[in-house]
């Protein structure tokens, strides 16, 4: 199972909202290049980028940080927030990033994600941000009437390999992620779920991995340093 440490970027500072809420902000580095060498230092084999500026205004608003990130550090990096369109998708995977992920737009605009995937491939994942398991949008200031689950078997029959599942009530709460959603979604579908969420603790991913998560996104708890990301790295591990 892949850790992925999370940099959230807003007004090109890395920080962390509590439950998607823009007023509930922690400044953690007004240096987020650093950051980012800091986790690969520190053994991390993909980085988890969110440009919440994209997310709220719908168009990305630090690619210049995302580029110099890119090519400061030697491991991947995908990138969620503002992306919504086809010239977006494009500008985005451009400046480097492994994979881009489609969040707003894979809900309202499913055309988009087919031809991202026929063109893209796997350099395509959809997020899911979930509340009381429906879909969320908008940076999740608004909650659809569609179910994640339904959602989420959609997005695999348009071709997306990969899917990101956040349950928005966990999420920078310190309280573990939601582990029943988290399940049901794994075992919706046949593709690659990485769980993000509200994990704090090895237990948290030793249970997630048993679940079949092909990853784990770990942002508030490595800042606080309620986990290290070496014992989060040891803990899923083959022994």
């Amino acid at each position: 199972m892949l850790i992925l440490p999370a940099i959230d970027l807003r007004n090109g500072k890395c920080v962390n909202l509590v439950q998607g809420r823009a007023e509930e902000e922690t400044v953690f580095s007004d240096q987020p290049i650093e950051m980012a060498k800091r986790w690969e230092a520190e053994g991390a084999e993909y980085l988890h980028l969110v440009d919440l500026d994209g997310a709220f205004h719908g168009a990305s608003a630090n690619l210049q940080i995302v580029r110099e990130i890119v090519e400061t550090i030697r491991v991947p990096v995908q990138l969620g927030g503002g992306i919504r369109t086809l010239e977006q998708l494009d500008q985005v995977l451009a400046v480097g990033v492994a994979r881009a992920i489609l969040g707003t737009a894979a809900l309202k605009d499913p055309d988009l994600v087919k031809t991202a995937c026929r063109e893209y491939g796997a350099k395509i994942a959809v997020g899911i941000d979930a509340k009381d398991e429906l879909v969320a949008t908008e940076g999740w200031l608004d909650v659809s009437h569609k179910p994640a689950i339904e959602f989420a078997k959609e997005m695999r029959n348009l071709g997306v390999s990969t899917i990101i599942y956040t349950d928005i009530k966990s999420d920078g709460m310190l309280k573990g992620p939601n582990m029943e959603a988290t399940r049901a979604i794994v075992e919706a579908v046949d593709i690659n779920v990485i769980a993000s969420g509200g994990i704090t603790s090895v237990e948290d991913l030793k249970i997630l991995k048993s679940l079949g998560a092909s990853g784990a996104i770990i942002g508030r708890a490595l800042y606080t340093g309620d986990l290290e990301l070496r014992s989060a790295l040891a803990a899923v591990r083959p022994h």
